[in-house]
């Protein structure tokens, strides 16, 4: 007994599979996240009830990889451009109805590359769509070129993604001036999971809960367009896949995620409107704290595991 306990404590941490994460959980979300937004852009209409399916696969697949803020994602603000929030000053709307209001020729996917990120993306699509109030102009023109942007970044993640994943793949071997050791991939990796979990607790659901006597559900990632619990929920289960493909024996991690996720699809509250209800306001308060102990589990277990602990996130402190 005394060897056994002796080699358990002498036992090297298991190494992470980064590939599994490279090839089945990067890669993938990334191919998906191209394809819709590609979609979404090859649309004629800009109807808005014609529009809202392809709206939301694009905004659901960059929710299975907007927490990935490393490589091609950090290249040029592309994680910022394709979904600027929070946006507490409006930029992204003053931006927009600058356009709107000025030289119809400025109105192109090239000008739009030089617009600031919060006029851009998702959010920008968003404003146009579900507009709350009425847009000084016909938004269309604007509507297909903030698509086309969109694509046009999508598929660039998707392509970048295979030499970067490469990086993560070969870490430590000659040749890879990015990751010296593959601790230092498993690191970067294990950061986007704590951190992503940081984001869903903080600002999706922290920024609408506000306080008991004051909720802010119209500060809810996606609530014009009524995503707020939706963007929450795919978040966690894209964080639940990282975790799994990082390190697929952890069971109190795994456990931890399914207890916040079904606490997350009870809700029946898409918009979050229901924080205005004393009941309704505590248990969004219950699922926040299930997603910081969803973090924190994670960071024992995993942490231990896999030898490493948290590295430095270009999130962190937004």
């Amino acid at each position: 007994m005394r060897a056994v306990i002796l080699s358990l404590l002498l036992a090297s941490p298991a190494a992470a599979d980064t590939a599994a994460v490279v090839q089945d959980h990067i890669r993938p979300g990334q191919a998906a996240f191209a394809m819709a937004a590609n979609a979404l852009a090859a649309s004629d209409s800009c109807d808005v009830t014609t529009l809202t399916p392809a709206f939301n696969a694009a905004y659901d697949a960059w929710m299975g990889v907007s927490h990935l803020h490393l490589g091609p994602s950090e290249e040029e603000g592309r994680a910022l451009a394709i979904l600027f929030w929070p946006d507490p000053k409006g930029l992204g709307a003053k931006a927009q109805r600058a356009l709107l209001t000025g030289d119809p020729a400025l109105i192109s996917t090239e000008a739009l590359v030089q617009q600031s990120v919060a006029a851009r993306g998702l959010a920008g699509l968003e404003r146009l769509l579900f507009p709350a109030e009425p847009l000084p102009a016909d938004p269309c023109p604007l509507i297909k070129a903030t698509a086309a942007d969109l694509a046009q970044m999508a598929v660039a993640l998707a392509l970048e993604w295979g030499p970067y994943g490469d990086l993560l793949l070969s870490a430590g071997q000659p040749g890879n001036p990015r990751f010296l050791s593959a601790d230092e991939a498993t690191q970067a990796l294990f950061t986007q999971l704590a951190t992503g979990l940081d984001f869903i607790a903080d600002r999706q659901i922290g920024r609408p809960l506000g306080t008991f006597d004051k909720p802010r559900p119209d500060l809810a990632l996606g609530h014009a367009s009524g995503r707020p619990l939706r963007n929450v929920t795919l978040s966690l289960q894209a964080l639940r896949d990282l975790a799994f493909r990082l390190s697929p024996e952890s069971p109190k991690t795994l456990a931890a995620f399914d207890h916040t996720l079904a606490l997350a699809r009870d809700l029946n509250d898409p918009a979050f409107d229901g924080l205005a209800d004393p009941q309704g306001w505590l248990k969004v308060e219950i699922l926040q704290q299930s997603v910081r102990f969803t973090r924190e589990t994670a960071i024992a277990e995993l942490g231990p595991a896999l030898g490493v602990t948290l590295g430095f996130n270009s999130a962190d402190g937004d």
